[in-house]
């Protein structure tokens, strides 16, 4: 059957913006961190945080996540670059794609627990600030798949079909179910799903990273049951090792939820401390200004200027 349509893949996996070559998948990498913290600081800052805080902190997550995910998939895909006719020096070649979320997430955690800890902020709530932000993350660096010419699912003759035209890798010429792109769209329903759910009921001390979680496991679930590209063929009792993972970390994350919800209701009330000395400062300017508005209204009304002064400040 002739295929009304479908969606090219690349013939190199490499933009050149500005005359520079740039790996597609590098490149998507970068841009969704770049709208992680942008999202993140933003909502970081309605919560009651101080600008600039969610790229601090940021700093430390992202080079630990990446680092996480990069030895997850290279653990749990070590035929890839272990076995007989591999050559182990391409494990570190993170630019030609293969970063496991499981093991970004984890690492993640631990360089932002690093980075809420030098500045004394709970990892909950900084967690509940970016979590929409990751999964749009997620959903643009997908599409470095589609570089690569990778995720993609069994063959198919939908119109939006994929088309796969490398032969290495396992490769099998054809049109395929675009999973990167069924994940991607996911992802952008993940990230709204928590904005909403975010602003409905408050969500706080971690639960919203959690829904997070919670709804990217239960699509990664059936998306990655699809799959037949040669990333993670080692099956366990029938399923992908990442559909298990998905299943557990979705069965941890409701969990948590639920707990939490019943041990620590609401949202936290202070999300960053302060500088006493730059608030006192700054209350104390406010107050002199204020105050010498007062004094001067105030005097030219009546004259005792004391007087004034103490209606002011009760």
């Amino acid at each position: 059957m002739e295929l009304l349509a479908f969606i090219p893949s690349p013939a190199k996996g490499e933009i050149v913006p500005f005359g520079i070559p740039l790996r597609g998948y590098a490149f998507c990498i970068i841009i969704g961190v770049f709208v992680a913290v942008w999202l993140g600081g933003r909502r970081w800052i309605a919560r009651g945080g101080r600008a600039g805080t969610v790229a601090d902190i940021a700093v430390w997550a992202v080079p630990f996540g990446l680092v996480g995910g990069r030895l997850y998939h290279v653990i749990t895909d070590y035929e890839l670059y272990f076995s007989e006719g591999r050559n182990p020096v391409d494990a570190l070649k993170i630019w030609e794609g293969g970063l496991g979320i499981w093991g970004a997430i984890a690492l993640g955690a631990l360089g932002a627990w690093i980075g809420c800890r030098r500045r004394g902020i709970p990892l909950p709530a900084y967690a509940d600030a970016v979590a929409p932000g990751i999964a749009f993350a997620q959903a643009i660096g997908r599409w470095g798949n589609w570089f690569n010419q990778e995720l993609y699912g069994r063959a198919t003759d939908l119109p939006w079909a994929l088309e796969i035209t490398r032969t290495d890798g396992g490769r099998v010429p054809g049109t395929y179910h675009p999973t990167f792109l069924y994940e991607s769209l996911w992802c952008i329903g993940v990230a709204l799903l928590v904005i909403w759910a975010d602003r409905r009921f408050k969500l706080g001390h971690g639960r919203a990273f959690a829904l997070y979680v919670a709804a990217y496991c239960a699509g990664r679930g059936w998306i990655e049951y699809m799959r037949v590209d040669d990333v993670q063929m080692n099956d366990v009792l029938g399923l992908r090792l990442n559909v298990w993972t998905s299943i557990l970390v979705f069965a941890l994350a409701v969990a948590y939820m639920v707990v939490s919800a019943k041990l620590r209701p609401g949202r936290e009330e202070v999300v960053e401390p302060g500088d006493p000395a730059e608030d006192g400062a700054s209350s104390d300017a406010k107050s002199d200004e204020s105050g010498s508005d007062s004094d001067s209204e105030s005097d030219s009304a009546s004259g005792s200027g004391a007087a004034s002064k103490s209606v002011d400040k009760g």
